[in-house]
C-alpha cells in the first residue's frame, strides 16, 4: 500500500503540472489530430511526444535526481510516471477517437466495450514501456531520437495487436472473436512487459 501510494503522488505531481500549463496535452492533442485517419498512429506519436516531455521536464528543473534520492521506492517513481503517462495519452484519445470516427464515418463505437479496452491497454503498455527507456536515455543529447528508435520495433506487437483488433472491431462484417483474441494478446504483452519493467529499472536508471 506504502509503494501506491508513493507512485500515486509521483503521477499526481506530474498531473498537477500539466493541468497547470496543459503544455503535454496541447502538444499530444496537436500531433494526434494531424492523423485522424490514423487512430494508432495517433495513439503513437501522442505516446512518444508524451514521454519526451514528461522526461524532459525532469531534466530541464534537475528534479529527476531528487525524485530518485527521495526515501521513497524508486519502484514508485517508475509506477508514477507510467501512470501519469497513461492518463494523458488516453485524454488524446478520448479526442482522436471521436474525429476519426466522424471524419471517416467509421462505425468506431458500435463496439465501445472492446475499443475502449483495447485503447487503454495499448496506453498502458506504451507508458510502461516507455518510462523504462525515457528515463534510462534521460542524460543522452540525442535521446529524442533514440527514444523512438529504441521503442518503436518493442512496440510493434502493440500496435499490430491494437490495429487488428480495432479492424475486426469495424469491418463491414464485425469479427468479435478475432477482437477479443487480440485484446488478450495485448493483456498477456503487458503483464510480461509491466514485470520485466519493474525488474531492470532501477538498475538502468542507477547505471
Amino acid at each position: 500500500m506504502a509503494l501506491l501510494r508513493h507512485a500515486a503522488r509521483v503521477a499526481w505531481k506530474d498531473l498537477r503540472i500539466e493541468l497547470r500549463s496543459r503544455e503535454i496535452v496541447y502538444t499530444m492533442a496537436f500531433f494526434g489530430g494531424a492523423v485522424p485517419g490514423m487512430l494508432w498512429v495517433a495513439i503513437a506519436l501522442a505516446g512518444t511526444i508524451g514521454l519526451g516531455r514528461a522526461f524532459d521536464r525532469e531534466r530541464e528543473n534537475d528534479t529527476m535526481r531528487a525524485l530518485l534520492l527521495a526515501p521513497v521506492p524508486r519502484l514508485a517513481v517508475f509506477l508514477g510516471k507510467a501512470i501519469a503517462t497513461t492518463v494523458l495519452v488516453l485524454a488524446v484519445a478520448v479526442v482522436c477517437a471521436p474525429m476519426l470516427a466522424w471524419l471517416l464515418d467509421a462505425p468506431l463505437f458500435a463496439y465501445p466495450g472492446p475499443l475502449v479496452l483495447v485503447v487503454v491497454l495499448g496506453a498502458v503498455g506504451i507508458a510502461v514501456i516507455g518510462s523504462v527507456f525515457a528515463a534510462t536515455l534521460l542524460k543522452v543529447r540525442s535521446r529524442d531520437v533514440l527514444l523512438p528508435v529504441i521503442l518503436y520495433p518493442l512496440l510493434v506487437p502493440l500496435f499490430v495487436a491494437g490495429t487488428s483488433s480495432t479492424s475486426a472491431q469495424v469491418a463491414e462484417f464485425p469479427n468479435l472473436d478475432a477482437a477479443w483474441y487480440w485484446i488478450e494478446f495485448l493483456g498477456i504483452y503487458d503483464s510480461a512487459f509491466l514485470v520485466l519493467s519493474v525488474w531492470v529499472f532501477e538498475s538502468l536508471v542507477i547505471e
